[in-house]
């Protein structure tokens, strides 16, 4: 194998699709410091350059060299099949920062391609290093769905959110008041001539204009370290599901481990926890990454719920309130849980469309009544009874019928 080819180990280890094209297509990224001199050596000699706009003006290709700004996905891999068909000889790919990291390296790769990578500094390890933080315990969000990257703000203290027309400070500070309170970092021109650094509380990021900005950090003021970190970004999953729990649980260990198998908590999803007690499933699916609402009418057990959160170390916003009148506010979940067989509570939830909803009745003569709220509003629903016998103490049981329904 040889290797001394730019691009040639990529290329022999890592072949996508029907093998990796070898190609003379280099990547640049540029971070707003002067390009190294093999940089500039790929980008003098290239018959075409291709990129934003602003990081063609910022690099200042030769004269004569052919320019194309403003191309990106699948208008990107068109441009380059073109040039490349024609004969068209070396191209650059010019980025912001670390091509590689949410960048143009993978739908290259994906699409035949084998370019040589000659990366700058990610934008957001510069925006933390303006911010003076660490970053190792970050979660980095794309600006795919605002909405996803909204719940995983909800559920972590520290993100870094790569900001796009719709997935910006506004939208995002609008998403999470009243219930998640933030702070934010906005970077506007990282590396450019209108580099700005604003630390904006959520009120602010709603109502002030913003200059195409290019990353926000959304901050928990109030979170303490724990410890030392081990693993870059998200905590690993929980070792065990369903531990713990108080006599005022109700389900047990057995019924809550199926509940949560069933509601399948998971990172940028909002869970909703009706009639949360003392918040065992709500700190269950918050252990497993998701972002959630507890809601919770008795004021004694809303001061329970608070205290197994911070005993757990998780993110858990809390209602208090009767529910249904509760749940107006609260923004669509994508799974719900409720404890009860209430049919105004239910047909509520259901209103809402979550993927998953699951209900928790101990009276057997309930659980027909949830099976047909669900299945009425279109979800393909059943009913399971769990009783789970303790061997130590045989006259001992847990009963409940959890009945589980998954949109069509």
């Amino acid at each position: 194998m040889n290797l001394s080819q730019p691009g040639a180990a990529a290329a022999s280890l890592f072949p996508e699709g029907k093998g990796a094209r070898a190609a003379t297509i280099t990547v640049i990224g540029s971070d707003g410091s002067d390009l190294s001199s093999e940089a500039r050596a790929r980008l003098d000699g290239a018959a075409l350059v291709t990129g934003p706009e602003r990081v063609i003006r910022r690099v200042r290709p030769a004269p004569g060299v052919t320019s194309v700004p403003g191309v990106s996905g699948r208008d990107l891999l068109r441009t380059l099949d073109e040039h490349l068909e024609h004969g068209g000889g070396p191209a650059v790919v010019l980025a912001d920062g670390d091509p590689g990291f949410f960048g143009a390296v993978r739908s290259l790769r994906a699409h035949g391609l084998a370019p040589e990578v000659l990366p700058a500094t990610s934008v957001v390890s510069r925006a933390f290093a303006r911010a003076g933080l660490a970053w190792d315990d970050a979660l980095v969000v794309a600006p795919a769905e605002l909405r996803r990257a909204v719940n995983v703000c909800r559920a972590h203290h520290k993100v870094a959110v790569l900001a796009a027309p719709g997935v910006g400070p506004g939208e995002l500070a609008r998403e999470l008041a009243p219930t998640t309170p933030r702070a934010l970092i906005v970077f506007e021109d990282l590396g450019g001539p209108g580099e700005r650094v604003t630390h904006s509380r959520m009120g602010e990021a709603t109502t002030r204009p913003w200059r195409e900005p290019d990353v926000v950090l959304i901050l928990d003021p109030r979170h303490r370290p724990s410890g030392p970190v081990w693993l870059a970004g998200a905590r690993p999953g929980p070792g065990r599901w369903a531990t713990g729990g108080s006599a005022d649980d109700g389900l047990g260990p057995v019924a809550r481990a199926f509940a949560l198998a069933r509601l399948g908590p998971r990172l940028g999803d909002l869970v909703w926890d009706i009639g949360a007690g003392h918040g065992e499933v709500a700190v269950d699916c918050a252990r497993f990454g998701a972002a959630v609402i507890a809601v919770e009418r008795d004021a004694a057990r809303c001061d329970a719920l608070r205290r197994h959160v911070i005993a757990n170390g998780v993110k858990v916003a809390l209602t208090c309130g009767p529910a249904p009148p509760a749940l107006e506010p609260l923004p669509d979940p994508d799974a719900a849980f409720v404890a009860g067989g209430w049919p105004d509570v239910i047909a509520a939830c259901a209103e809402r469309g979550p993927s998953s909803l699951v209900c928790a009745v101990r009276a057997a003569d309930l659980a027909p009544a949830v099976l047909a709220i669900m299945r009425e509003r279109g979800y393909h629903a059943e009913a399971v009874r769990i009783e789970a016998a303790r061997p130590a103490e045989p006259a001992v049981s847990e009963g409940v019928f959890i009945v589980h329904g998954t949109l069509r």
